[in-house]
């Protein structure tokens, strides 16, 4: 085997390493009562908190530029009905509620390390921590 093709093997195995563990951490960080899943009110509150700790300016809403990267500017557009140019709690937690809906396919009402992996999952776990 090549260097090269050893370090393409290596690196991913080591991607694929990650993945369990980063779904555990967010699954340990987002499940207060330890069911081994995250429901909606769990992943609203923590999206709360969130919403708490970006809100810098401490005017009730979010910006752009207080979101970073954690919301598209097309999901930003979509969350933001009365187009101010700012989220405020009520705004960020019904795109949380949408993206929560979007990653939980099999309609339980509850997300579990699975489901947090998968794409929808990232997303709004971008939204939760």
């Amino acid at each position: 085997m090549t260097p090269s093709r050893c370090t393409l093997l290596l690196s991913f195995a080591l991607s694929m390493a990650t993945i369990p563990a980063w779904s555990a951490s967010a699954l340990n960080t987002l499940d207060p009562d330890k069911d081994g899943t995250v429901d909606l009110a769990e992943a609203k509150g923590a999206a709360a908190n969130l919403f708490d700790r970006l809100d810098r300016d401490h005017d009730g809403t979010l910006d752009a530029r207080e979101l970073g990267r954690r919301v598209g500017k097309k999901e930003f557009a979509a969350a933001d009905p009365d187009r101010d140019g700012t989220l405020d709690k009520t705004e960020y937690l019904g795109l949380v509620d949408t993206c929560f809906r979007a990653a939980n396919p099999d309609n339980d009402g509850t997300l579990d390390a699975r489901e947090l992996r998968a794409p929808a999952g990232r997303a709004l776990t971008k939204l939760l921590m």
